[in-house]
């Protein structure tokens, strides 16, 4: 009996096991048979070899044109067996070393595949010891059933388990196969004109034709869309009937106080996005809203409106933030802006002012105890901090609103640890500046509404981009450096931005500039005579506090930091951002990055220094973001440049393994009717009671995005 959960070592033994899971961690038999081929070869279609490049691991199909044994070493002892193959397009040499009895079995004009890494030896591509694999011909072609189906797959292989092995362990499996639960309802395939997953499996692994893999991937991609659509369909509909306690808008209270005090109208955007959610606070349903906006589109004034708004219906609310830079940067800049309105029961403090207070893991012992006292008391109507607040022992009088920033730093488990503990359950409002098509936003925030900000505020300053090759034009690097001379001459500040600390960072690369090593330089060379500072992950959080304290107080002139200053870090009076071996950045993170200059009255620069060559993709990556500061477009262009897996990121791990024919850029349509179906079969039926197969791969792909979730932990 071999179900989809068999392990595989029981169906085809321990031997042919290990190459699997050592090289693309198979366990079960369906790890095996979700390694779909990559490609196929039809009969009659050998492999084009002139389409080949050095350095990639492929498997071909090619007829062979010559073989010949040579002697070589001490008394001709050695031999070298070299046979040239040919598709009718170019000619590939397959060289093997005391191997002479290959002679036999690669006569000229004989059939077959080889797989193997493509080199170069005296100007010719060649492969070295690759597998390789006779294909019998015959008068009658059926014969042979594998050839006889015309279509040959290709999977993607190692050179310890080629892809004919590959294939023969998936025939194995697939004849030994029971019956299986299907995770698509019989009217959804019937609908679509889909095989059932045997049959599907069937299809892909062994077609007869290119209609039958062409069919069964559509499928597959429609699955995968389906599974996790459902997932989110379900927590859209158990928010359905969750009840929140409504926080509408008080007259007069904290939040109209604040917004008269505002020295700045709200832009168009904003003022939409704070009605809508202010109308979801009123409602008895949760609010589960996703606030997507540009770097300085003002996301925090409207996320603090809302805070205030659900302070003045006598609740609390908690911002949850992924640093404790971040954490503490929110503090300074929520109390700044509140002024009195910030020092409930304190000396100064406004008539009905609330509190607001910090709680970071690191914090000292009294700080802690107070802000947890406040917390639990109710006194603090905002409570700011880390993965701190997520822990057992911190208590809210009533939590009314969660604030969390960043969102796609955090799993759904972090988010839902505060959200279960209350006693009724929270708004909540995630945040990110990190633009995202809508088709990706369905995949990896679907279970949340969407409002984006896409407008500046009035006086946000422009931001220059240059793109520094240093490598091409040193001299570049130079005037860049005396920018910074200037700009701090004129009484502005600089940041500089590297990719680790020191030694042993990152793998050790010795290629790329270190913290340590560059702010030792500068000070002995281009900015000798400058006040400078350093902050990164390793210091200790009283001292990061320190630093960024007398960076925003002028006393540092120049900020040589990693990327703790990614998000949130606001310091008006700071113009330049230097980034050192940018390519090795992303492209969304370079534009958060900018976006930490060019907050005050001054227009903002930013050098993105880089090793990279002129047409390499590294590159084009940095002359898109030089080219646009428009985050939404950089964001499409990201999406385009990207791999699937980076796209998705961390966020959604267990979603993006499982993904192997879905794209979330390009299927856009197939993930909105996937979305619909999902949609209509949870309403009829909650608990997927009726669907067992289905159930079953929704419970699969949950437990391995908690077991990620669980890791990070």
């Amino acid at each position: 009996m071999v179900e989809l959960s068999t392990k595989l070592v029981n169906v085809i033994g321990d031997k042919t096991t290990k190459p699997l899971t050592k090289a693309f961690d198979m366990v079960v038999v369906e790890d095996l048979l979700r390694h779909y081929p990559r490609r196929y070869a039809e009969l009659g279609k050998l492999t084009d070899l002139s389409k080949l490049e050095v350095g990639q691991h492929v498997t071909i199909m090619a007829r062979v044109a010559s073989a010949k044994n040579y002697s070589f070493g001490p008394g001709g002892r050695r031999t070298r067996t070299e046979v040239v193959v040919s598709d009718g397009t170019g000619h590939l040499t397959l060289t093997f070393f005391q191997q002479a009895w290959r002679l036999k079995t690669m006569e000229p004009k004989s059939l077959g595949l080889a797989a193997g890494v493509v080199t170069m030896f005296n100007g010719k591509l060649q492969l070295t010891h690759p597998d390789w694999e006779p294909l019998e011909e015959s008068a009658d072609l059926m014969d042979n059933s594998r050839l006889g189906r015309g279509v040959i797959p290709i999977y993607r292989a190692t050179a310890a388990m080629p892809s004919w092995k590959i294939e023969h362990c998936v025939g194995m499996c697939l004849d030994a196969l029971d019956p299986l639960d299907d995770p698509l309802p019989e009217d959804v395939r019937a609908s679509r004109g889909f095989f059932d997953l045997k049959g599907s499996l069937e299809a892909i692994h062994r077609p007869r034709n290119a209609k039958d893999w062409q069919g069964a991937r559509d499928r597959f991609r429609f699955e995968e869309a389906f599974v996790v659509q459902t997932i989110f369909a379900q927590r859209r509909n158990a928010l359905e009937h969750e009840r929140a306690a409504s926080r509408p808008v008080v007259p007069g209270g904290l939040r109209e106080r604040f917004e008269q005090q505002l020295p700045f109208e709200l832009t168009a955007g904003q003022t939409t996005v704070v009605a809508e959610i202010s109308a979801d606070l009123g409602r008895t349903h949760p609010m589960h809203r996703l606030l997507q906006g540009e770097v300085g589109s003002g996301k925090t004034i409207v996320a603090l409106l809302a805070m205030l708004q659900v302070v003045d219906a006598g609740a609390q609310t908690a911002l949850l933030a992924p640093t404790e830079v971040l954490a503490a940067q929110h503090y300074r800049a929520i109390t700044a802006m509140l002024g009195d309105l910030a020092k409930g029961g304190m000396l100064g403090g406004a008539d009905g002012a609330t509190r607001v207070r910090l709680l970071t893991g690191s914090q000292g012992a009294k700080a802690r105890k107070e802000s947890l006292l406040d917390a639990a008391s109710g006194e603090a109507g905002i409570v700011i901090g880390t993965h701190a607040l997520i822990q057992d022992h911190v208590q809210f009088a009533e939590l009314g609103l969660l604030v969390v920033d960043e969102q796609h730093r955090f799993g759904v488990e972090q988010r839902a640890a505060l959200v279960d503990r209350a006693e009724v359950t929270p708004h909540v409002l995630v945040m990110t500046a990190t633009p995202i098509p809508r088709t990706l936003a369905m995949s990896v925030f679907g279970d949340l509404e969407v409002s984006t900000l896409r407008e500046l505020p009035a006086g946000r300053q422009p931001i220059q981009t240059t793109v520094v090759p240093y490598n091409e034009r040193p001299q570049w690097l130079e005037r860049g450096w005396e920018r910074v001379r200037e700009e701090v001459g004129r009484g502005r500040q600089a940041y500089v931005v590297v990719s680790r600390i020191g030694e042993g960072d990152d793998g050790g690369e010795k290629d790329t500039t270190s913290l340590l090593e560059l702010r030792e330089e500068l000070e002995g060379g281009a900015l000798h005579g400058l006040r400078l500072g350093s902050l990164h992950g390793r210091m200790a959080p009283d001292e990061k506090d320190a630093t960024m304290n007398a960076f925003a107080r002028g006393e540092i002139e120049v900020l040589v930091a990693t990327t703790v200053v990614e998000v949130g870090v606001d310091v008006p009076n700071a113009t330049v951002m230097v980034v050192m071996d940018a390519d090795r950045f992303g492209m969304s993170q370079l534009h958060q990055l900018r976006g930490r200059v060019g907050r005050g009255s001054e227009a903002g620069l930013c050098l993105l220094v880089t090793a990279s060559e002129v047409d390499s993709p590294a590159r084009e990556r940095l002359d898109a973001v030089a080219s646009t500061s428009d985050g939404f477009e950089l964001s499409r262009l990201d999406v385009e440049l990207r791999r699937e897996g980076d796209v998705l990121g961390a966020r959604q791990s267990g979603i993006r393994s499982s993904l192997r024919l879905l794209s979330v850029v390009k299927d856009g349509e197939v993930i909105e009717e996937a979305r619909r179906v999902a949609d209509a079969i949870v309403e009829a039926d909650p608990t997927l009671a009726s669907h067992p197969g289905l159930a079953a791969a929704v419970q699969e792909l949950e437990k391995s995005e908690q077991a990620d979730y669980l890791e990070r932990t």
